[in-house]
Parts: structure tokens; C-alpha cells; sequence
């Protein structure tokens, strides 16, 4: 049954606020204080005094710190300003950064996660006064071992590059421990998985072998059976993968790798549509990972914070990072640290707190028939989207023609390109201009011209209808009024800028200081 010809909405006035704010260095006036702390206790200057005494020459501090001194009035300007040069999930439709499931974050979590009893807890406390956050991550532990099925789960890792890291880190080990890390010298993976799988693998030492779809665009599984020998250690897949297709065969996958005695690795970064519909242990993984802060409904603006999630198999159990939180007899938790085949720690004492807090709010106040429902609506929500941008001329969705795909696709405006000679990055700076923004995909594009989008199950109609509305007007403008479009943005914060700066390492500089040195001659 075909969708109904959905009305087109109205464009959005939008306009980016444009301060042209300094950072906040520039903003010094020396003598200005943001508080003014009162005198110290002629006891406690006495301690201090004994323990800076007590420093190495090379701790203390020879001047005090440059930190700006700013007043708190203009310290809340300041903020303030550049918040509002933002966009962002609870600003905008925020689909167009796809593969990050930038869904709605319940703001009832953030005050959980603020609890005095989370922000307040010293890494360092003893675990007897601290039984609070080591139930909330051992109860976590056991939902994610349930949605997985896998044996158990570690929340050790802060990020998903960081979660890969340890399920390779993992894989390494336990042919270390079997005798077989000589011979196991490959790792396979898709080009359509995650980049950090085959990164991971290539920094722990392994040869990586890179399957392409066959011609219906799924992962070509006679390409694996050749690529498969002796030396395999693991596949490594995401599924489904970034173009949003789910690979039907996955289960021969992994049984093709265990038949030459590798391990099977399942980057879950993309679990937001088949959460309660399947599982990594259900299709024989070893070992898997989840994202926290893309799939459970944790904020991760800017790059952070993230928080991973390491699922295993029993006879992958022994190698997890270590600590893992475990629930003695009588019903209290430790951190069990004597783990002699552990891989040890992968980041400082135990977990990211307030994402592994969100992330077990968001779960018990869903529960399984909402975790599926989740699953639902993003599938649902994706396919009428992806409706939706093959009507506008130009755009297509390359590899498995004319199927459905699960949570996210990656589309392509190569035939608007060669038709205009206008770009996909061209285009997504000038949806910046309405308000919207998206991202093409990762280097080197497969997919020509690419944009990848993912709605999630957070997004109404109507808000999808707004952001193809806000496509198709620039796919208008590309043909029609090209020059608009080159010349983009002209309502943002930002001005149009060249590529020049970016591939010009001499041109770089990665700090305000090295920035007033390089180009202003201060300091030298």
C-alpha cells in the first residue's frame, strides 16, 4: 500500500544568533574576580604549607596558572552567547547525524544522574559505603547480559572506539591463552561496519581483510568463505550495518568463522532498531559491545560523554577488564579485581557513573515490551523517511534497491551532483540555514555524494516532514539558484569557509595560546 501524498510544510524563518563572542581568555581583565574566597584558618595555611614543602621542585608551580579573571556576570554572558550558537538534539530535528542515534535523552535522568550520592562519590571510596552505585552498575550488568544474551557484561570502557578496543584487546588474549597468537594473525570486518573495528584490530597488531556487498548490497558471504583460513582471529561486523541494512545472514557468518576456529565480534552501535527483536548471542557472537550514549538514551553532544558496554560469552568471561561489579551471597557488591586473564583496565577505576545511570533509568523505565517498541518506531520512523527523500529528484539510496533497511541510511546525491555540480557537503551547510544540518559519512565515501540519516524512534511525522521539506527547498536552490547554495551559509553563526585551512597542516593549531604565538608572535 503506497503512503499518502503528505502536504508540503511550511520553511522556518530561522536564524542563527551571531555574537562573535571571544573565547573566553580574551575576555581577562586582571583584577576582576568571579568570587572572592575569604581568608584561610591559620591551621589549615599551616597544613597546606607542609604538604606544598613536602611537593618535588618539578610539581610546584614556579607563577600561578594564566586562567582568565572574569566577573560572574560576564562569565554568564559569555556561556550563555555561545549557547546560542548551537544546534542540537533538543533544539532541532537532529537526523542528520546519522549513525550517532541522537535521540531524546529524558531529562528526569539528568536529575538522577546529578544525585549528590553519584556526583559526590570519590572514585576511591570504600565499595562498603558505595553498595548505592555498585547495585545500579551490577543490576545494568544483568539487563545488558538479557538484551545481548550474553554470559556477562563489563562497563568498564568509555566510549565505543574504547569498547571495540577491548573486545579485540579481548579476542588477543584469549588466543595468547590458547597458544594460537602466532597463527592467528588476520581479523575480517565489512566496509559498511564502523571504521573503529578495523582501526582496533590494525592497532592490536592484526592484518585486516575488508569485505564489500555483493551485487544485491549485502556483505558478500562467498567473499568471506574465501577470505577465511587458519590465520583468522575474529570477524568484526556491525549489523545492520551504516547503510542501514541488515545482513539476513549473519548467523552463517558467524557459524563460516567458528568453523575455522575464529571468534565473532558484533559492534552493536547500531542496536536502536532490533533492541527486543534479536540477539548477539542468539546468532552465536562471542563477544559484542552497545554504545550507552547512543542507543540507552544518554546525552553524548560534542564528542562526549560516551560510555561502553562489553558484552561475552562464558568462555570469554575471564578476559573482560577488569574490575567487574559481582553480587556476593548475601546480597551486597564488591568489585571483583582478582581476574588473573583479564586484560586489565582499559580507562581509570570503573565506568562513566552518570551514563551508567541514565542508561539504567532509561531501561527500567521502558522495559522489554518498551525496548522493542523503541525498536519499532525507529524502523518505522526510518522507512517513512527514507519515503520521503527518494521523492525529491536527485537523492537515492544505493545497495539493496528498493528494500527496507532498519534504523539509518545512507543516501546519496550523486546524480543532483552531476547535475548541478553542487556536493553533498555544499548542501548540508546550506540546511544549515534552515536550522537542520546532517552528516555525509566517513572517509573515503563508498557511497558517492553521501548524507546519512537516522530519526530514531524520537521524531513525530511532522518533524520528518519538516526536515525533507528543508532537502528538497535546497535540492531546488541547487538547480535553480546554485550560487545560493556555494555560497552557504548565510544565517549561521559561522561564515563559508575554505578547505585550504583544513588541509594545510602548517596553518594548524590546536590551543588559543599556540593560535596568539603563531600568528600573533606572543610568547617568543
Amino acid at each position: 500500500m503506497s503512503l499518502p501524498v503528505t502536504p508540503k510544510p511550511p520553511l522556518r524563518r530561522f536564524h542563527q544568533a551571531r555574537w562573535d563572542e571571544p573565547i573566553v581568555f580574551e575576555l581577562h581583565a586582571s583584577g576582576e574576580r568571579g568570587v572572592v574566597p575569604g581568608q584561610v584558618e591559620p591551621e589549615v595555611r599551616a597544613v597546606v604549607g607542609d604538604v606544598l614543602t613536602g611537593l618535588p621542585d618539578g610539581l610546584r608551580r614556579a607563577e600561578a596558572p594564566g586562567l582568565p579573571e572574569i566577573g560572574q556576570m560576564r562569565v554568564l554572558k559569555h556561556y550563555l552567547r555561545l549557547s546560542q550558537e548551537n544546534l542540537g538534539a533538543d533544539l532541532n530535528v537532529d537526523i542528520g547525524q546519522g549513525t550517532c542515534t541522537m535521540k531524546y535523552s529524558p531529562k528526569v535522568n539528568d536529575r538522577l544522574a546529578a544525585h549528590l550520592g553519584l556526583t559526590e562519590l570519590h572514585p576511591l571510596q570504600d565499595p562498603a559505603d558505595a553498595q548505592g552505585v555498585l547495585e545500579i552498575f551490577w543490576r545494568t550488568q544483568r539487563m545488558l547480559a538479557e538484551i545481548s544474551g550474553m554470559a556477562e557484561v563489563g562497563l568498564h570502557t568509555q566510549g565505543g572506539s574504547a569498547a571495540i578496543w577491548a573486545n579485540i584487546a579481548m579476542i588477543r588474549a584469549y588466543f595468547e591463552h590458547r597458544g594460537e597468537a602466532a597463527q592467528r594473525t588476520e581479523v575480517i570486518t565489512t566496509i559498511f561496519s564502523h571504521p573503529s573495528n578495523a582501526a582496533a584490530a590494525k592497532a592490536a597488531g592484526y592484518d585486516v581483510i575488508t569485505i564489500y556487498p555483493d551485487p544485491d548490497g549485502y556483505p558478500d558471504i562467498e567473499a568471506l568463505r574465501r577470505a577465511l583460513s587458519p590465520r583468522t582471529a575474529a570477524i568484526m561486523v556491525t549489523n545492520p550495518e551504516d547503510t542501514g541494512i541488515y545482513n539476513p545472514r549473519i548467523a552463517e557468518w558467524v557459524d563460516l568463522a567458528h568453523s575455522v576456529g575464529a571468534l565473532a565480534s558484533y559492534d552493536q552501535a547500531n542496536a536502536n532498531g532490533i533492541l527486543g527483536i534479536t540477539r548477539a548471542r542468539d546468532a552465536g557472537f562471542d563477544v559484542c559491545h552497545f554504545n550507552l550514549h547512543k542507543t540507552f538514551g544518554t546525552p553524548h553532544g560534542c564528542g562526549g560523554p560516551g560510555a561502553g558496554a562489553n558484552g561475552v560469552a562464558e568462555h570469554l568471561v575471564p578476559f573482560l577488564p577488569r574490575p567487574i561489579v559481582v553480587q556476593r551471597e548475601d546480597g551486597s557488591f564488591r568489585l571483583d579485581d582478582d581476574r588473573p586473564l583479564s586484560i586489565g583496565k582499559v580507562a581509570p577505576f570503573y565506568g562513566v557513573v552518570p551514563n551508567i545511570a541514565r542508561a539504567y533509568a532509561w531501561i527500567r523505565a521502558l522495559g522489554a515490551d518498551g525496548l522493542r517498541a523503541v525498536a519499532e518506531t525507529a524502523v518505522l520512523n526510518n522507512n517513512y523517511l527514507l519515503h520521503r527523500v527518494l521523492q525529491i529528484p536527485g537523492a537515492s539510496a544505493p545497495y539493496a534497491t528498493g528494500r527496507r533497511r532498519i534504523e539509518q541510511v545512507r543516501y546519496s546525491w550523486q546524480e543532483l551532483s552531476e547535475q548541478t555540480g553542487i556536493s553533498s557537503e555544499e548542501i548540508g551547510v546550506r540546511a544549515s540555514d534552515y536550522g537542520m544540518h546532517y552528516w555525509t559519512s566517513h572517509h573515503p565515501y563508498v557511497v558517492p555524494q553521501p548524507f546519512t540519516l537516522e530519526p530514531t524512534e524520537s521524531y513525530s511525522m511532522a518533524e520528518l516532514d519538516e526536515y525533507v521539506a528543508v532537502l528538497a527547498e535546497v535540492a531546488r536552490q541547487a538547480r535553480e539558484e546554485p550560487d545560493v547554495v556555494r555560497t552557504a551559509p548565510h544565517r549561521q553563526t559561522v561564515h563559508h569557509t575554505h578547505h585550504d585551512d583544513l588541509d594545510d597542516p602548517e596553518r594548524w593549531v590546536t590551543s588559543w595560546r599556540a593560535y596568539r604565538r603563531k600568528y600573533f608572535a606572543e610568547g617568543q
